[in-house]
């Protein structure tokens, strides 16, 4: 889903830049835009990762 998801951010920054002609400038948008998405996804399991590790700690507790 988040390919797809990536895909469409493209392809609405290729028509965009076509038509304003500023192209390196909304490729350089769209690469931080992955970049951001990508860092929120694995702040995300990690921060998954932690909730569960807290869970286990707090069964072995009891």
């Amino acid at each position: 889903m988040k390919d797809l998801q990536y895909v469409i951010y493209a392809a609405i920054l290729g028509i965009v830049s076509f038509f304003t002609g500023e192209i390196v400038t909304f490729i350089m948008l769209g690469i931080i835009l992955m970049a951001l998405s990508n860092m929120l996804k694995v702040q995300k399991e990690i921060l998954k990762k932690l909730e569960n590790q807290s869970i286990q700690n707090d069964q072995k507790e009891e």
